[in-house]
């Protein structure tokens, strides 16, 4: 195999990896930046959501972006762009300034996000076989290295714009040692322009982009009501209920490390199929259970059954239209990320009627759907000649 394809793998890791440091970062210094800036829980909340729309719209930008200039140019600048941004929530003194530096952080890695995994589907498509799994587990791993870091440093008593000024010089090196071996831009199909703005997009796309919405909508769910479940439903200790989340996200990262391999030999339909299934069948169980070991097993089997699905609908979306893999790709992000933004609030909405075990069956349904939709993976036939 050629060398450069191997190098633009390791690089591709590198910024996968290097994206779930520097979130992970942001993330462990919430509580520190929200004491420093003397705004409320819901204050902060509502802050959030303007990372999520800095996300958003740097996806939409940067996806056309990477389509007109390729991986080699946007990857890096996403990175940047990423590395820097972090720094400023640890600057920020009050909730004005906090709001736009989220937003502003929002954006970086938004653009870092649909450009590395653009990226990737090249490199997939180099290699002939599913590698885009693994890229997500990366990112996954990198989280957890800013988890041990973040812990570290607060627990020594570092400010967060000292701490957050260093992620950000690491990032910029990281950036700047890794660019090199990313894979120039693809050439664009025979009789077409690169930048293929004007094209509609096609049906497949939003197909996509809506099972990308229903199943991150269930990663969301789990992201933050997983440890309240425990502690409030099943009344777990404080230390017991920490674990289903880490229950979830340790099965998703394993689940993501072989997924490649299975959809290798099994196809991106039945790995949606029966993820989908096993992932519905885990969460009804821990919405049922009243025993706190199954209820654990349960939010495993459903980040199992979860890991490998959306890195399935990344990789079908890039391919669906070379010239235009990028603009795809961002329309199934950032719809995914809307669902991911929008579970917690609808889980929320729904305990107003109905006890919490009982309105995770809203993602249950979802992943039902998704069992039914996951033939929407599967290529068009090739036009008879």
């Amino acid at each position: 195999m050629d060398r450069s394809l191997r190098a633009a793998r390791l690089a591709t890791f590198v910024f996968f990896a290097l994206n779930g440091f520097v979130m992970g970062m942001w993330i462990v210094h919430i509580p520190v930046v929200e004491r420093r800036t003397g705004i409320s829980h819901a204050v902060l909340g509502s802050l959030l959501l303007l990372l999520g729309v800095g996300a958003f719209a740097g996806m939409r930008l940067c996806g056309a972006l990477a389509d007109r200039y390729g991986g080699r140019r946007i990857v890096p600048a996403g990175a940047a762009l990423c590395s820097a941004a972090v720094v400023l929530p640890g600057l920020a003194g009050d909730a004005w300034t906090l709001g736009g530096a989220l937003f502003a952080l929002g954006f970086g890695n938004g653009c870092l996000d649909v450009a590395m995994n653009t990226h990737a589907v090249q490199v997939e498509r180099g290699y002939g076989r599913p590698v885009m799994s693994a890229f997500h587990a990366v990112f996954s791993v990198g989280g957890v290295l800013a988890a041990l870091a973040g812990a570290a440093v607060v627990g020594r008593g570092w400010g967060p714009a000292a701490t957050l000024a260093g992620v950000a010089v690491f990032g910029l090196v990281v950036t700047a040692l890794a660019a090199p071996a990313l894979l120039p831009p693809e050439p664009a199909p025979a009789g077409l322009p690169r930048a293929a703005s004007g094209r509609r997009v096609p049906a497949r796309v939003w197909a996509l982009a809506a099972l990308a919405l229903l199943l991150m909508l269930c990663e969301g769910v789990a992201n933050d009501w997983s440890v309240l479940h425990l502690r409030n439903v099943l009344d777990a200790p404080a230390g017991t209920a920490a674990l289903a989340y880490g229950a979830f996200s340790t099965a998703m990262t394993l689940g993501r490390l072989v997924t490649d391999r299975v959809a290798a030999r099994f196809g991106p339909v039945r790995v949606v199929r029966y993820g989908a299934a096993l992932a519905a069948a885990g969460l009804a169980v821990t919405a049922l259970t009243g025993w706190v070991a199954l209820a654990l097993t349960g939010w495993a089997v459903f980040g199992l059954g979860l890991s490998g699905c959306v890195p399935q609908l990344f990789s079908a979306a890039g391919h669906v239209d070379r010239a235009t893999a990028g603009a795809n790709v961002s329309r199934v992000a950032g719809l995914g990320y809307l669902g991911m933004l929008a579970g917690p609030t609808s889980i929320g909405q729904l305990t107003h009627v109905m006890p919490l075990n009982l309105a995770f069956f809203l993602p249950v349904a979802f992943c039902v759907v998704a069992v039914g939709a996951a033939g929407t993976l599967r290529p068009p036939a090739d036009p008879a000649p």
